[in-house]
């Protein structure tokens, strides 16, 4: 029996599958770590707004400990006992406060004094001329 035998027998097969995605999401991660790391951190920060900078140091904190919490699953730890847990949901939360910022920047924006002039002209108002010559029938009983 050769070594790569003996390397396909370590864990049961119907985890293969799962075991490749897992080592092609790894790979993903990889490079997308050396991309961020060639840049530097003052450099890319200067291009950035606060907001950005913001959702930045948010996403990277979160990968930071999502991977963590991996890290303890492989080891044997549950991680939802651990405090790390706690830190992915502060995380979460300051994640929802920027991303309501960023819809309240989107939302668009009401014009009051088009708004006013618009329900101004709509209304009809009756002045004292119109009331006694108007020409147009009135609709429903007639009085007797």
């Amino acid at each position: 029996m050769s070594e790569d035998d003996n390397n396909v027998e370590e864990y049961p097969t119907e985890i293969h599958d799962y075991l490749a995605a897992f080592e092609k999401s790894l790979g993903s991660v990889d490079e997308m770590l050396k991309t961020m790391m060639s840049v530097s951190r003052s450099e890319l920060l200067q291009k950035l707004d606060p907001l950005e900078q913001a959702k930045l140091d948010l996403v990277s904190v979160y990968t930071l400990n999502s991977m963590f919490w991996v890290y303890l699953a492989t080891q044997g730890i549950n991680p939802k006992e651990h405090p790390v847990k706690q830190e992915l949901e502060r995380i979460r939360t300051y994640m929802n406060k920027v991303k309501e910022i960023t819809d309240k920047k989107k939302a668009s924006k009401l014009d009051k004094g088009a708004a006013s002039r618009f329900v101004k002209n709509a209304l009809w108002e009756p002045n004292a001329e119109n009331e006694h010559t108007s020409k147009t029938p009135t609709k429903g009983k007639k009085r007797q």
